[in-house]
């Protein structure tokens, strides 16, 4: 009986031992995934920071902890503390944002190494310009049917393919020039009457102008085309559309820049008419 005893209590022992490790086992595990968890939240971020051309040259530490991120650093303007807080509020998982940045006008961005002028920041750089590029030109009014390739080395922009006029070949390499990042374009584009599958320019969205864009769509791709802009301070400028008619408000730094930005709304598709009376410098 007291051997029986002994083997119960045995038994007892083993299991609850096996029970702790379990338990044990299963603490690790939660907190392992829980320090990965973090340190993808933190990569992600401080890469999106990195690869920004807004972003990029200031000084922003991120740290995570289960959910919540927290932003320390320097920057030079208020729109890039906003923005940094808005990247990072946008990453799944991430519950909270503790924006601790602080704003600098005197902040000035470190000099930039020319050792490796294709690392892979550069290579990430010219992406972003052929996206930019290309989207501005998707975009476009004015680009019904077009067959263009778009390619950037080092900021080097070579447009190339058919376009229905000249004043299409002529306004791709303005939004091209025009675009963040871009060195220069060569402009090797071909004024033709048909695309490579052998169809007609103009034939496309003529009748489905008017009603194809909501205004939502055009608001968002007016305001991207300001943001992708070098000539243009997209953040300071607000958009609105109504029934196709845009309106403009904000401040720019002359009358050349509230020109361009008007420019740049008149040629989003969908746009009806323009008003930046509300724009001033």
């Amino acid at each position: 009986m007291t051997l029986l005893k002994s083997k119960i209590l045995l038994a007892a022992a083993i299991a609850l031992t096996l029970g702790c490790t379990s338990v044990y086992a299963d603490s690790e595990k939660t907190t392992m995934q829980q320090h990965v968890s973090n340190a993808r939240h933190e990569a992600q971020i401080a890469t999106t920071y990195a690869l920004s051309p807004y972003l990029r040259a200031n000084d922003i530490q991120v740290t995570a902890l289960n959910g919540k991120i927290m932003l320390t650093g320097h920057v030079a303007d208020a729109t890039n503390k906003e923005l940094a807080g808005a990247i990072a509020a946008g990453v799944d998982g991430v519950k909270d944002v503790d924006n601790r940045i602080v704003v600098d006008r005197d902040y000035k961005a470190p000099q930039r190494s020319n050792a490796n002028p294709r690392g892979y920041a550069q290579t990430v750089s010219d992406a972003e310009i052929n996206a930019a590029i290309k989207s501005k030109l998707i975009w476009s009014k004015h680009a019904d049917g077009m067959d263009m390739t778009v390619t950037t080395a080092n900021g080097q922009v070579v447009l190339a393919g058919n376009v229905a006029t000249q004043q299409m070949k002529q306004l791709s390499e303005k939004l091209a020039r025009d675009t963040n990042g871009v060195r220069s374009v060569d402009n090797k584009l071909v004024v033709s009457d048909k695309t490579m599958a052998g169809h007609k320019y103009g034939t496309v969205y003529q009748d489905e102008e008017s009603t194809m864009m909501s205004d939502a769509w055009i608001t968002t791709k007016v305001k991207s085309s300001l943001l992708y802009s070098r000539n243009v301070s997209g953040f300071d400028i607000g958009v609105n559309t109504e029934k196709g008619a845009v309106t403009l408000d904000g401040r720019v730094n002359s009358g050349a820049e509230k020109a361009l930005a008007v420019e740049l709304a008149e040629h989003v598709r969908g746009v009806k008419s323009v008003n930046a009376s509300k724009v001033v410098f």
